[in-house]
This record gives structure tokens, C-alpha cells and sequence, in this order.
């Protein structure tokens, strides 16, 4: 049992391939110009070889459903999509802020929160505590001193954020996992099979990622 695994929230266009619950290879590049639609569709095909097998092998294809890059999670699931329904295979959706969350190992308590960088200070963030078990859901907010203020435990945080987090959020409770960390797709593998394992599949037709917040065309100055 195959699954194409698609991630492209952030500026981290990620591909994998797993067979059950193991990763067989993962193709990924982050790059500051998003230049997802140039790339994906190679990655995917490179993964594809790599693993040995053909479209015909895939038993679902999973993606990552945001929040993120309007632009970036518009090409992965018309990506998606368009392979399900090439291959009427089922589609599975994976939150990206989940898949953030998977890689802080070894905690046994605290909490984790995973953060993808929006404008200026703002960033896309959920609450999960050290099972990651998804404690408060997402939102959109603006970081300040004041954030996170009801948690009194260790707040591991981890995303493309920390860098300009750590300007204020200064407690001792705060600890930042590396600066820059994206998700990626071989961080969905366990996900995207117990979905799948479960049927929570998504009506193919119909879905649409998850953008948190509507997509605001801007008009040229010039």
C-alpha cells in the first residue's frame, strides 16, 4: 500500500512516498521565490522512480491542508486532486501545523507549539500538548510579550518563525526549536496512514485546503 505524500503550505515544496507506515524517500527544496509550480511536479515524478513504482501503485494520495501560502497550497491540492481523480484513488488531508508538530521528539510534557510565519509579526499557530494531541486549534494571531500567557508549562516552538519570535517571546518557558524549520511531507507518513486506515477521506470534488484567511488580491501601484 503506496502513498504520495504533497506538502507546499511554505516556502518548503516537500514530496514523499511511503509503503504502509515507512518512508521510502522524500524530495524537497525551500526556496524564498516559491517556485512550487516549477518543481512539484518533477519532485513528484523523481519520488515515483526513486520508490520504484508508478501512479498505477498509489493507493491515496495525502496533502497538506494549510494553514499557509494561498499560492503554495493552491498548486499542491490542484496537484492532488488532479491525480486522484486521474486515478480514482481516495484523497487525504493532512493539517500542516500537525505535521510541524511531528518533529519535536523526545518530550514527555510541556506543550508545542508550531508556528508558520505570516506578515510582519503575525503567524499562523495551533497548541498541542506533548502527545501531540491538538489542544487549541488554529488561528492567526499577532505575536507579542502577552502570548501564550495561559500556559505555565515548557512551550516548545518550532516553525519558520522563531527568529523574529524570540524578539518577544522572552520567558524562560519559551524554547525554540532551531531557527528555521518547514513542514515536510516525510512528517506526514503516520498521519496520513492512520487516515487512511480510518477512511477519513476527503470528497474530492469539493475540498478545498485550509487558507485561514481569505486571500486578498493586491492592485498594482504602478
Amino acid at each position: 500500500m503506496y502513498i504520495l505524500h504533497i506538502e507546499t503550505a511554505t516556502k518548503n515544496c516537500s514530496v514523499a512516498v511511503s509503503k504502509y507506515n515507512e518512508v521510502l524517500c522524500c524530495k524537497e527544496f525551500a526556496d524564498a521565490g516559491y517556485a512550487h509550480a516549477e518543481m512539484l511536479h518533477v519532485f513528484i515524478e523523481e519520488a515515483l522512480q526513486e520508490a520504484q513504482i508508478t501512479p498505477n501503485d498509489l493507493s491515496a494520495i495525502a496533502v497538506g491542508s494549510g494553514p499557509g501560502s494561498y499560492t503554495g497550497l493552491r498548486i499542491g491540492v490542484s496537484a492532488a486532486k488532479g491525480l486522484c481523480y486521474a486515478l480514482q484513488i481516495p484523497l487525504i488531508a493532512v493539517d500542516t501545523l500537525e505535521i510541524l508538530a511531528q518533529q519535536v521528539k523526545n518530550i514527555s510534557s510541556g506543550f508545542i507549539i508550531p508556528m508558520i510565519d505570516a506578515r510582519r509579526m503575525e503567524v499562523y499557530s495551533a497548541v498541542f500538548d506533548s502527545n501531540k494531541t491538538k489542544i487549541r486549534e488554529t488561528q492567526a494571531e499577532i505575536l507579542s510579550e502577552n502570548s501564550f500567557e495561559n500556559i505555565e508549562d515548557k512551550i516548545y516552538c518550532i516553525g519558520d518563525s522563531n527568529q523574529k519570535a524570540k524578539a518577544v517571546l522572552t520567558q524562560d518557558k519559551f524554547v525554540f526549536l532551531d531557527q528555521f524549520v518547514y513542514p515536510s511531507a516525510k512528517d506526514m507518513v503516520a498521519l496520513a496512514y492512520l487516515k487512511f486506515e480510518n477512511k477519513q477521506w476527503e470528497d474530492v470534488a469539493y475540498y478545498e485546503p485550509f487558507y485561514l484567511k481569505d486571500f486578498i488580491a493586491l492592485k498594482s501601484s504602478k
